[in-house]
């Protein structure tokens, strides 16, 4: 990663992960030094909070974010953008709290930065893989993938992933003020923003593990969002191809 690609922050949503958090810094901080670390956390009653602040107060490079409810994964990393992009940070990096996202593999996520605006960990491309996850997780992630891939035209293979670094360019553009997404749509709304303003989206292979200590986040709720936002993208995509076909007759 070049020098015009620094600072770079990653953001990191907490809500419950106190047993999750240090471990997950620590781990950033050995692979990649430079980085910071923004940690939003939700008001999280089990004291995430309070030991994102005992950390920030050892180490510089931790900074925490603080909100006073469970406003959901969409709104929790718009406002950290919102944060970094204040700060003048040049890369964004989402990442979960759990451990599902491996912060070794983040370098190589930032060599890829280089020649794009969006840099996806994918589980889903050759050398990317799943681990621990149960069979009904599996079909809901590549079924949602596949949907989102079809509705509307990505060739985004894991449009879902929630491991990313943005160029802050990218994140200023797309008008963050009218996301409303959460969840696994809000992954496929922002990535989906990114390709219709022309940017340019890779991805790269991560390992997934599913989460070692505390609960997963996925709900059905989630999941109806994703099916009724991307169902209505699409058929506004094809609406929006129907007229430029008329047109031309």
């Amino acid at each position: 990663m070049t020098e015009a690609l620094e600072p770079v922050l990653v953001v990191i949503p907490t809500y419950n992960e106190r047993e999750n958090l240090e471990p997950i810094v620590k781990r950033l901080h050995d692979a990649l030094p430079k980085a910071h670390v923004l940690v939003v956390d939700d008001g999280s009653p089990d004291g995430t909070g309070e030991l994102a602040d005992t950390l920030a107060a050892a180490e510089a490079r931790v900074q925490v974010l603080h909100r006073s409810e469970k406003a959901g994964l969409g709104a929790a990393y718009v406002a950290g953008f919102r944060w970094g992009i204040e700060h003048d940070y040049r890369v964004l990096v989402e990442m979960d709290a759990d451990g599902s996202h491996a912060p070794e593999d983040l370098p190589h996520m930032l060599d890829a930065l280089s020649d794009a605006d969006l840099v996806i960990g994918s589980r889903y491309v050759p050398g990317g893989r799943v681990v621990n996850w149960p069979m009904s997780r599996q079909l809901i992630s590549r079924g949602g993938n596949l949907y989102s891939r079809l509705a509307l035209g990505a060739k985004v293979k894991d449009i879902t992933a929630g491991y990313r670094a943005y160029r802050r360019e990218v994140l200023e553009k797309l008008k963050l003020g009218t996301v409303a997404s959460q969840g696994y749509c809000f992954q496929i709304d922002l990535a989906w923003r990114t390709i219709e303003a022309g940017f340019t989206v890779v991805e790269v292979p991560i390992t997934f593990t599913e989460r070692a200590v505390g609960q997963s986040k996925m709900s059905k709720d989630i999941v109806r969002e994703a099916l009724l936002r991307v169902t209505k993208w699409g058929l506004g995509r094809r609406a929006a191809q129907l007229r430029a076909l008329l047109r031309r007759r």
